[in-house]
């Protein structure tokens, strides 16, 4: 059984991109059913996130160094949600209005919050359910603030 791999649009593209001269099979399809199966499925009360791409320049067009990009992703404080833990948002005296977020939603979460990885050169987050402070209907425009 293979897993559907939601992902925003830049991820979707950048990681089919990484993973198909990393990743083997027949077709396009089988390379990215390969890469789904790939990804942690989240356990108990983790939330499985994605990182938006973070811009390679300042809106003045200057081009950002890459310590600052890799420093933008560690700090990010967006993300979007790919799956939820099997206990996630099950406790009822700890979430009496039911579940924060939900599978597709772009979250707010905390700064440097999470377990960090990388799969195929994209960075993921794995968060505990009480780490999503808020959805947002559009991710752009947000930054951390410094």
């Amino acid at each position: 059984m293979s897993k559907k791999l939601i992902l925003p649009g830049h991820m979707a593209e950048e990681q089919k991109e990484l993973a198909r001269d990393s990743v083997v099979g027949d077709t396009p399809q089988e390379k990215d059913e390969k890469l789904a199966s790939q990804l942690p499925t989240p356990k108990g009360f983790k939330v499985l996130i994605g990182l938006p791409k973070i811009e390679d320049t300042y809106e003045s067009g200057i081009v950002k160094s890459d310590k600052v990009i890799r420093d933008d992703t560690v700090a990010a404080v967006i993300g979007f949600v790919i799956e939820t833990g099997p206990e996630a948002y099950k406790d009822p005296v700890k979430f009496p209005s039911g579940p924060r977020c939900k599978k597709g939603d772009f979250i707010l979460m905390r700064a440097y919050s999470g377990t960090r990885f990388k799969l195929h050169g994209v960075e993921f987050r794995l968060l505990d359910d009480d780490c999503i402070d808020a959805v947002v209907e559009d991710p752009r425009g947000y930054t951390r603030a410094a």
